[in-house]
């Protein structure tokens, strides 16, 4: 699915918001990939204004249409730019979400001030600035604060001479333009209640308020122009708040091929340019502010791993030099990896990182069967570290060769598969199969070499010989 949310002059009125809506709806159905779709205007617990809409977009299943939910809102974008008075904002539907709000777009960025009005000073500055940057889509803002108002100036001396009170003005105006409920028809199955209201050819505009007339105490209709100029100005539609200050959320969409990691860079870049004032306070929200948390947390998660990988082998052989020969395998893992996800196009999102922490384990596994094999020789047989790690590497080649096509092969699918949920998991297979490869061709030449190269600088940091000690040796005694 997708969610569209629409946006309007903020002037606008319900006729001409479900016009522009109806529009809307009926270029997206135009395309071959909808299936259906739910339209939504009018003020309710989601929709907070008169000019803002929401269209849901349910799409045909993944087998049935010839693109994906991202590359259908491309499609239809330049289509629904040529709708007049109106502007549609879209985002995929999310089966997991952070976010704690409905937004225009996908990400938020918020910016609060105790001052209003150089919030509103300056978020359109923030906004036309980000609008420049080519890694960001469609952004927006909702900062709504150019509603019409009018103002009534009323001469009071004037209407007490009439006999016209503020109250009865009030009154007046709320029987024509509130929901004054005057009756109530009974049936015999339903009730109907009546609502006062003005006839619609007189409240189209503000100057239809001099057709409201008033009885004065003598029983004389006053017309409202006789004590009453009308002013007309602008006031904001909402004032939003976020912890006790007047806040503006800016949204945005990322621009094809673009990661959520450079739009992140270039928009702490761009308020750094505009110089914000000191007051003016900015900070992501939702996903973005996820996506911080997590990168944060991942050299540390990395870092553990490793650590701790590195103590249990060391416990396993009794030695603080050969451990660094097997966690030696990782970086030609972790940049096969990588250069998988560039050559596909894929983004080095969190699950491609599980990936990653997975080839840990497999690829660690290529040089602890040799190295364990070596070692053995080493210890129970006397062999020379060369002889012995090249016996390792003759024996151990096929239950390697063995273990890593049964973890490559397993990955395939996740690659190569389509349907419903592909796009969470192609990373993760991606990231497997192309660190498997990568690692597979250079460690098995890569880690006798270091195997050897560490056992000479143990040997020498310890001032061991190089000849080993024959354990099957009998010791003899001299004279």
């Amino acid at each position: 699915m997708i969610l569209g949310v629409s946006d309007a002059a903020q002037s606008v009125s319900f006729e001409a918001m479900s016009d522009r809506q109806q529009a809307l709806a009926r270029v997206i159905l135009k395309d071959p990939a909808v299936e259906s779709l739910s339209s939504f205007i009018g003020i309710d617990g989601t929709n907070t204004t008169l000019n803002t809409g929401r269209i849901q977009i349910n799409l045909k299943p993944l087998e049935d249409r010839d693109a994906s939910a991202s590359e259908v809102i491309r499609r239809l974008q330049p289509e629904l730019e040529k709708v007049q008075g109106i502007q549609l904002y879209m985002q995929p539907v999310q089966d997991l979400s952070v976010e704690d709000r409905v937004s225009r777009t996908q990400y938020q960025y918020s910016l609060q001030d105790a001052d209003p009005k150089e919030l509103a000073e300056w978020v359109p500055r923030f906004v036309a600035r980000l609008q420049t940057l080519p890694q960001l889509r469609d952004v927006a803002s909702d900062q709504l604060n150019s509603g019409l108002q009018v103002h009534l100036d009323i001469d009071r001396a004037t209407a007490s001479r009439l006999g016209i009170t503020p109250a009865m003005l009030d009154n007046a105006l709320y029987d024509a333009y509130g929901q004054r409920q005057v009756s109530t028809m009974f049936t015999q199955l339903n009730q109907y209640r009546v609502v006062l209201e003005a006839a619609p050819g007189f409240r189209q505009q503000p100057s239809d308020l001099n057709s409201l007339f008033l009885k004065s105490a003598d029983g004389k209709a006053i017309p409202l122009s006789a004590f009453a100029t009308i002013e007309t100005g602008t006031a904001p539609l909402t004032v939003n708040h976020e912890g006790q200050f007047p806040a503006a959320t800016v949204s945005f969409n990322l621009a094809p091929g673009a990661s959520l990691g450079d739009a992140v860079k270039a928009i702490n870049q761009a308020r750094e340019d505009l110089q914000t004032p000191a007051s003016l306070q900015g900070a992501f929200i939702g996903t973005v502010q996820a996506f911080q948390s997590s990168l944060a947390n991942t050299p540390w998660l990395i870092l553990a791993a490793v650590l701790t990988v590195y103590i249990l082998l060391g416990v396993l052989y009794e030695s603080y030099i050969h451990p660094i020969t097997i966690l030696s395998t990782l970086p030609s893992a972790g940049v096969g990896a990588l250069l998988s996800l560039m050559l596909c196009g894929q983004d080095f999102s969190v699950i491609a990182l599980i990936g990653i922490i997975l080839l840990i384990g497999i690829v660690e596994k290529n040089a602890i069967m040799m190295i364990d094999f070596a070692l053995e020789l080493e210890r129970r047989e006397g062999r020379q570290p060369l002889e012995a790690i090249y016996q390792a590497c003759l024996l151990r080649f096929r239950p390697i060769l063995m273990t890593t096509m049964a973890a490559l092969l397993g990955g395939v699918p996740l690659a190569l598969g389509t349907g419903v949920g592909a796009e969470l998991r192609r990373p993760l297979g991606i990231a497997i199969v192309g660190g498997l490869i990568f690692s597979q061709v250079l460690t098995l030449y890569t880690t006798p070499v270091i195997y050897l190269a560490f056992d000479r600088l143990g040997r020498r940091l310890t001032g061991r010989s190089a000849e080993p000690v024959n354990p099957n040796a009998e010791a003899t005694a001299e004279p």
